[in-house]
């Protein structure tokens, strides 16, 4: 949060919104926040830039923090800082000025992406699947346990309340679009929530854990949709994400046993954005909002085409941008931490520790 705020104030919110250069990046124009006050700007013609600054600052602070999912327990703090900034730069900024900058070449082609689906969740599902490869496995083969159920359950519930924020916060005005992407984030969610639980049941067993990751997952898929389709519609994409980003998780646990994807961040966010971005190409309305273009549900295929286009660059680009960039810091400084180092958990490289609530009974109990 820290670093990203300086950043995107310093330049890369000009970088992604700026003036167009060749469809690729912004220009220059809102360098240390020139231009950004409290009138209307170039996006939002109803709120102030400074809104839509901020904004979008809250998408460029979530998407490098998602990789971490990826990477966590043998990631050296002192590489991850310098990796995220030049990440942020060089993946982040190009996607978000194609996908949502004025003249951006996946907008200018057709191409939808209502909240994020391939300039959030794509970018960094992908960024992160490579990041686990490159990195490589953790030592400890066992598998990664819950820390706390509990702790698990309100940070779904919280991410599902600040989703609503993003989602429909991204139709940039209190209208009937912002209600739309309001009411299928939740119905993309549930139905997730649901289809993760039932394919959980059918292989093994049903857990409050996996059906939670199953909302995460049905969330990352509407996004990309959620204000452009009805209602019906999002609880396809729901259940769509909910079957498929459980067997991606299953598959990749299973079968690719060198990739060591900590917390499933590609099967729930790179798998789970591609399919919300190629479905969007489907369902997309008019109807629903005449700033879309019908999908192939309804006859059109440029949004589809574009879409299936978008998703193919974005992937590429994220994985072969995110392992120059991991070679290049590798080779100032070593971006895995040592064994003895994972062994003792990440907490002693900064000299701190953190005590789970069932831990804080144990000891009460054993004292009592």
């Amino acid at each position: 949060m820290g670093i990203v705020t300086v950043l995107w104030a310093l330049g890369m919110f000009s970088l992604a919104f700026g003036t167009d250069v060749n469809g690729l990046i912004g220009g220059f124009d809102y360098f240390w926040m020139n231009g950004v006050g409290m009138e209307p700007g170039a996006y939002g013609a109803g709120i102030p830039f400074l809104a839509f600054f901020v904004f979008q600052m809250m998408f460029a602070i979530i998407t490098p923090a998602l990789i971490t999912g990826a990477i966590a327990e043998r990631i050296n703090f002192k590489a991850w800082i310098p990796f995220m900034a030049l990440w942020v730069l060089f993946v982040y900024c190009p996607i978000a000025h194609w996908v949502w900058g004025t003249g951006g070449w996946i907008a200018k082609m057709g191409g939808l992406d209502f909240a994020g689906g391939l300039v959030v969740h794509m970018s960094s599902g992908f960024s992160a699947l490579v990041a686990s490869s490159l990195l490589g496995r953790r030592h400890d083969k066992a598998p990664m346990k819950s820390y706390n159920i509990a702790i698990v359950v309100l940070g779904t519930a919280l991410l599902i309340f600040g989703w609503f924020g993003f989602n429909a916060g991204s139709a940039l005005a209190a209208n009937g679009i912002a209600a739309q992407a309001f009411a299928t984030t939740f119905f993309g969610c549930a139905a997730s929530f649901f289809a993760w639980m039932l394919v959980d049941w059918v292989n093994d067993r049903p857990t409050l854990v996996g059906a939670s990751i199953g909302a995460v997952a049905g969330l990352v898929a509407i996004t990309p949709a959620a204000g452009y389709v009805t209602l019906p519609a999002a609880m396809v994409i729901g259940l769509s994400a909910g079957v498929i980003c459980n067997y991606a998780v299953r598959l990749f646990k299973a079968k690719f046993h060198v990739v060591d994807d900590t917390l499933d961040v590609f099967a729930c966010h790179g798998v789970g954005g591609m399919l919300g971005t190629v479905l969007t190409g489907v369902f997309a309305s008019s109807a629903v909002n005449p700033a879309a273009t019908d999908g192939l549900l309804y006859g059109g295929t440029k949004v589809f085409t574009g879409n299936l286009l978008a998703a193919g660059v974005v992937g590429l680009y994220s994985i072969a941008v995110t392992a120059l960039l991991l070679v290049l810091v590798k080779l100032v400084v070593p971006f895995r931490v040592s064994r003895e180092q994972e062994a003792k958990g990440l907490d002693s490289l900064h000299g701190e520790s953190i005590i789970s609530l069932d831990e804080i009974h144990v000891t009460k109990s054993a004292t009592a």
